[in-house]
């Protein structure tokens, strides 16, 4: 959507970025193009959350509850799903799980500010305005039933450790229902 130079919070307005290449610069290794993800050859498929979900593999940062999800990305979520598979969500990614797989359960956090400590509650609000059942956690919620794990992460204004616990959790709860 756009670059955020992030030592000053605000958008730049001379500088863009390709995601495939932002990808394989923080990945430092080989990549592939969602396009060519197939449920066929893996075990599970985990969306890392940031404003990259939220203006890049979405339009909720725009758009909120009325959001539309690139179609490689719901492609991807509905594949992983009818196949079984279990599906890992991170910070805001769960909103793309939200407005693709109906009744899904998930969390993005508390559904109260509670004195800043959940800056983006209302998140919340607009998961359960897309079909989905948000479950208030403050680290991983999994979703037996669809093989749903979210988890809030930065979500939270809290110490990094409880952000890393959470993510942790997140994955091995997905590893976990790869192996059922």
């Amino acid at each position: 959507m756009h670059v955020i130079d992030h030592t000053k919070g605000q958008p730049s307005e001379s500088e863009t970025r390709n995601v495939l290449t932002e990808s394989a610069r923080i990945a430092r290794g080989k990549i592939t193009d969602l396009a060519q993800l197939s449920a066929a050859n893996h075990d599970a498929a985990i969306f890392p959350g940031g404003f990259g979900a939220a203006k890049n593999l979405s339009t909720f940062a725009v758009d909120g509850k009325d959001c539309k999800v690139n179609k490689d990305v719901e492609r991807v979520l509905k594949d992983f799903h009818k196949a079984g598979k279990p599906i890992g969500l991170c910070c805001i990614a769960p909103v793309l799980a939200a407005r693709v797989l109906r009744g899904v359960e998930v969390t993005v956090g508390h559904e109260q500010e509670e004195g800043g400590r959940w800056p983006y509650a209302g998140t919340a609000e607009a998961v359960k305005a897309m079909g989905a059942k948000h479950c208030v956690k403050g680290e991983a919620h999994v979703d037996r039933k669809n093989k749903v794990v979210s988890t809030p992460a930065f979500m939270c204004e809290t110490a990094l450790h409880h952000i890393h616990d959470g993510i942790g959790a997140m994955v091995t709860e997905v590893l976990e229902l790869a192996r059922k």
